[in-house]
């Protein structure tokens, strides 16, 4: 457990950031936010023990990256914190993982090139409302879910036949005809492919599907 700890803590890897700040998530009594920009997280693995979404009292947030409602499991993941009661938003701009508990402790996620991934737990209170305030304008930017699904439920239907073809290097008139579609059709969900993953080019695309684990 983190008695006593720092301004600023760093552990290494889920199992470690479970064990000393599941106690910290448990004894939300506010606020539980939480950005994320894939399923691949720590409490992904442990749903009972993770959101508090049954607590009397508690807000519950869940901002998720435009990209990562591409994954079913992810879109499915949405839709059952909603209807447990928690607000959840989508974003089209990339969010660093963060989970703000309460307006007193921040944890943020680190990158994975050293190994087991990262995550400094924050309760330096300046750092604290610095963090708060840059996930409440990414919030306030969001589109609510069922905002969300409504606006993109055709690109939904299409995202797994435009990966492959876009990962076979099919030509726009292979794919299309192999979609079903018209040649114009295809280039406009590949436009909306492209955005929804945050990619300039299509090959971008194909490979932050790769590390986003689509394809």
């Amino acid at each position: 457990m983190l008695v006593g700890m720092h301004a600023v803590t760093v552990v290494r890897g889920e199992a470690e950031l479970y064990e000393r700040t599941a106690h910290l998530i448990a004894g939300t009594t506010r606020e539980f936010s939480c950005a994320a920009n894939t399923m691949r997280t720590w409490m992904a693995a442990r749903p009972s023990h993770g959101i508090p979404w049954r607590t009397p009292g508690v807000r519950v947030r869940k901002l998720f990256r435009l990209s990562a409602m591409l994954d079913p499991e992810c879109a499915d993941h949405a839709r059952l914190l909603a209807d447990h009661g928690a607000e959840v938003r989508v974003s089209a701009s990339e969010v660093n993982e963060t989970i703000l508990l309460d307006g007193r402790v921040v944890i943020l996620a680190g990158d994975e090139s050293h190994g087991a991934r990262s995550y400094s737990v924050v309760t330096q209170p300046e750092v604290v409302h610095g963090v708060t305030s840059l996930f409440e304008a990414t919030w306030r930017a969001g589109t609510e879910l069922a905002v969300h699904e409504a606006e993109t439920a055709e690109l939904r239907s299409f995202a797994p036949g435009l990966l492959d073809a876009l990962n076979e290097g099919w030509t726009d008139e292979t794919a299309a005809r192999a979609l079903g579609v018209s040649l114009r059709t295809y280039r406009r969900r590949v436009a909306e492919l492209m955005t929804a993953l945050g990619a300039s080019s299509r090959f971008q695309a194909g490979a932050r599907a790769r590390e986003l684990g689509l394809v």
